[in-house]
This record gives C-alpha cells, sequence and structure tokens, in this order.
C-alpha cells in the first residue's frame, strides 16, 4: 500500500492470532483459563448468598438491628457499587489490558469485605457492601472479556455458561458455610455473620495466587499495535497445549487485516453502538435488565421470605438456599451446549420465555397458599433451572456481540443499564413489599418479572445473534479493520 502524498499512512498488518486460539484443542491450559478466572463468579455467589442468608441474623444482630427495609438497600448498594466497579475498571480493562486490572479489582474486592467483618452500625455496613460491589463490578469486564478471548470458538457458549453458571456453586457454598456460622448453639449471633463475609476474603487470596501464571489476551495486544507479543504470546500457549495433549497442532490459513490501533472515545462507542450496532444494544439492554430485575429481587429477599412467610428459623436458611443454587447451576451446565448446537436465538428466546411463564406460576401459587417452604424451594430450583441459563447467556451476547476495541466497556455499559433498570430497585422493592406483610403484593413483583423475561424473549426472537461457533471476530469485527457489520 502507498503512502498518499503529503502524509504517512501507516501498513496495515496481517494476523492469524485469532485462528490460531480458536483451532486449539481443549486442554490443561483452557482449564486453567476456566479455574483462574472463572472463580470470580464464584466469589460473587459466595458474597450474594451470605447477603442473603445473613439477612434474617442482621436484623436480630445485637450491633446492627437493621430493618427489612434496610437489608434490601445493602442489597442495591452492593449493586450500585458493582455497576460504578464495572463502568470504571472496565474502560481501564479496554485501555491498559485484562491483565493489568486483575489484581487491582481483586484486592478492592479483598479489602472490602474483610472489613464488611468489621461493620460497627448500618452506615458502615452499607458503605463496606457498596465497596465489595465495586471490587466483584470491576472484575466482570475482565474476566468475561479475557475468558471469551482466550476460549475457542466451538466451544465458546457452553463453556462461557458453565462459568457464569458457576455463580451458584459460590452459592451453594454460602449456603452451607451459613447453616453452620448462624446457628446460635455454635456461634454468638454477632460473630456468625461477621465470620461468614471475612469467608470470602480468604478465597480471594487463593485466585491471587492462580492468576499469576495466565498471560494477557493476545487478541488485546493484537488490537494494540502490539502484534509481535501477541503472536509470542500464542507461541507459548500453542506450546502449552501440544505438550499437555501430545496432538500436532493443525495449521491455519485465515487471516485478519488490522490498520492502525483505533482510539475509543465516548462518540466513536455512541457510534458503534447506536449507530452500527443499534439491534444487538437494544438485545443487550433488555437482556441484562429483565434477568437483573428477577434475580436481585427474588434472590436478595429469597431469606425474609422464608422466615416471615415460613417461619424457617434464620440459622436454617442456607438449608433452603442448597438447592435452589443447585438448580441454578445445573441449568447453563446442561444446557450450554445447545447454545452451540441449537443456536443462540433459538435457545435464548425458549430460556426466557420458559422461566418467565414458570415464574408467573409460582407466584400465583404462592399467593394462592399452595405452597410450603420445601415446595417453594422445589419451584424455585425448576424456575431458575431455566432462568440461570437466561441470565447466563445474556453475559454471553453482550460479550461476543461488540467489537474487540470495546469489548470491556461494553460489557460494563450493558451490565450497568441492566442493573440500574432492573437490579437495583429490585431487592429495595420487594423488602418494601415482604415488610408490608402481604402476598398479594409480592404478587405483583414475581409477575412484573415474569412480564420482563417473556418480553426479554420476544425481542431475542426479533434481534438474536446466529453467534454460535464463530469467531469473535466474524460476529464483531474489530475497529481497526476498518470493516461494519452486514
Amino acid at each position: 500500500m502507498e503512502p498518499s502524498a503529503g502524509r504517512c499512512v501507516a501498513p496495515s498488518v496481517q494476523t492469524d492470532v485469532p485462528a490460531r486460539l480458536d483451532r486449539l484443542p481443549w486442554s490443561r491450559f483452557h482449564r486453567l483459563v476456566v479455574v483462574a478466572l472463572g472463580i470470580t463468579w464464584i466469589l460473587d455467589g459466595l458474597e450474594v448468598t451470605l447477603a442473603g442468608s445473613v439477612a434474617a441474623a442482621l436484623q436480630t444482630s445485637p450491633r446492627l438491628q437493621l430493618t427489612a427495609e434496610q437489608v434490601g438497600l445493602t442489597g442495591s448498594a452492593y449493586l450500585a457499587g458493582a455497576v460504578l466497579g464495572s463502568l470504571f475498571f472496565g474502560h481501564l480493562t479496554d485501555r491498559l489490558g485484562r491483565k493489568k486490572l486483575f489484581n487491582v479489582t481483586l484486592g478492592i474486592y479483598l479489602v472490602a469485605t474483610a472489613a464488611t467483618a468489621f461493620s460497627w452500625d448500618f452506615y458502615s455496613f452499607l458503605l463496606f457492601r457498596f465497596l465489595t460491589g465495586a471490587g466483584i463490578g470491576g472484575e466482570y469486564s475482565a474476566i468475561n472479556s479475557a475468558i471469551q478471548e482466550l476460549i475457542p470458538a466451538r466451544l465458546r457458549g457452553r463453556i462461557d455458561l458453565a462459568i457464569n453458571g458457576s455463580f451458584w456453586i459460590g452459592a451453594a457454598g454460602g449456603a452451607l458455610l451459613s447453616v453452620w456460622l448462624l446457628d446460635p448453639d455454635v456461634l454468638d449471633p454477632d460473630m456468625g455473620w461477621r465470620l461468614a463475609f471475612g469467608s470470602g476474603a480468604m478465597l480471594g487470596l487463593v485466585i491471587l495466587f492462580l492468576r499469576r501464571i495466565l498471560p494477557e489476551s493476545p487478541r488485546w495486544l493484537m488490537i494494540h499495535g502490539k502484534p509481535r507479543e501477541a503472536e509470542g504470546v500464542v507461541e507459548e500457549i500453542e506450546a502449552r497445549v501440544a505438550a499437555d495433549t501430545g496432538q500436532k497442532l493443525k495449521p491455519v490459513t485465515k487471516t485478519l487485516v488490522l490498520g492502525d490501533p483505533h482510539k475509543t472515545t465516548l462518540v466513536s462507542v455512541a457510534r458503534t453502538l447506536l449507530m452500527h450496532y443499534r439491534g444487538r444494544t437494544i438485545l443487550g439492554v433488555v437482556l441484562m435488565a429483565s434477568q437483573a430485575f428477577v434475580y436481585n429481587a427474588i434472590f436478595f429477599t429469597y431469606a425474609l421470605i422464608l422466615t416471615k412467610f415460613y417461619g424457617i428459623a434464620a440459622d436454617k436458611v442456607g438449608l433452603y438456599i442448597l438447592p435452589f443454587a443447585v438448580g441454578n447451576f445445573l441449568g447453563p451446565l446442561l444446557l450450554g451446549p445447545l447454545f452451540d448446537s441449537l443456536g443462540r436465538r433459538q435457545m435464548i428466546t425458549a430460556t426466557y420465555a420458559i422461566s418467565g411463564v414458570l415464574l408467573a406460576a409460582t407466584g400465583w401459587m404462592f399467593h394462592a397458599g399452595h405452597l410450603d417452604a420445601t415446595i417453594q424451594t422445589a419451584m424455585w430450583s425448576v424456575v431458575f433451572f431455566f432462568a440461570s441459563a437466561a441470565a447466563s447467556a445474556a453475559y454471553l451476547t453482550v460479550g461476543e456481540c461488540f467489537p474487540l476495541e470495546i469489548r470491556a466497556l461494553t460489557i460494563a455499559l450493558f451490565y450497568a443499564f441492566g442493573t440500574l433498570f432492573g437490579g437495583v430497585g429490585g431487592p429495595w422493592l420487594f423488602g418494601v413489599l415482604i415488610a408490608g406483610g402481604s402476598s398479594g403484593e409480592i404478587l405483583w413483583g414475581y409477575m412484573l418479572g415474569a412480564v420482563l423475561m417473556i418480553a426479554a424473549a420476544l425481542v431475542t426472537l426479533k434481534l438474536g445473534v446466529a453467534a454460535e461457533c464463530k469467531s469473535l471476530e466474524e460476529v464483531a469485527p474489530p475497529l481497526s479493520s476498518g470493516q461494519r457489520p452486514g
């Protein structure tokens, strides 16, 4: 390519990095990526479950004595922190790299969740929950973008859903842990919930060690003018995979042509989302908002439902959350392969619609008095078997359907918009409805969630993207390639 007269034009760069990463066989390296990065979701599950399980204990704590509405507000504070943390660190992740932000966001989480254990009143507890959420929110952007950029295209759907579903491994662990920690015969009532939050910090320390051996995303290096570094990282990964599997790697011929690195600005981000990818933007907001409302509203206040309407003791709440968590984990794990085989649009539509219908039916049965604590838990387990796969698919969609240059920021933006619309107010709203003591008022909240899920299914039917088994660059060409979506 000849430079234009009077100005210098940087030459194009031809790279086969994406094709080389996508053709790799599954190996120990990929399992390390899943464990070291995906464990963030386990941490989030642990945090959210402990917060839900100790809700009643926080009300009876001699030190805190929180009201039902204050418990709901602390859940909203956690989500608000996650929103702001996601936006701030998401921007830095796209600018500075996936790996550089790992320890920063994890460090914030470790300090904040440890500080939560030393809360002395409602306002200190609220602040530390906010900061804990900020650390977890910052993790979302870097973790989800890095995982999708390192996992082969043919497996991206099922792996991404399974990782997102691992939230519920943390939830199950938190549920079991709370049963022991909140037993008044074992620990002082004001000590159990403090140790519960301190346990999250201990798990975080393990993650710090695992992440030391992970490389920077070669795709990030590729689009930031560092092709030689990207090549070097890919060569190291290929050597590790070949040694692990004993397989000779297939040669690749597919390449991608890149121009100058794209300089991300607010204008370029807005243009990309609102002009070039308008339909995908609408889809992402709807998917994230609907699942955020249903999950955060119901799960953050589930312990209050069990204690207030079914008379379950605070130290036994974890036993009822455990099967609920199991159903949520099995949904993405078992349904995940279908997102790669049957297709994204078909499975996202189905899981959102089924969970919405089941949610409405369960809400009506609760209001009609046909349920006890055991049956209620069984019904929720079935509802969220499908809803969990739907929610995980929302994160998959916003991660793979936009260009590499703005992937982390895009994940943060959609998480923020969805959570602000459907998540932050949800726990507070249900806290108020539960405090009113009327099952009829709570039914309206459940019905609102059902309508949102069914509406999301209809939107997906119209705007869903067939991204299954395609490279990230094929689904959304890098901005530096000069290509536009077809």
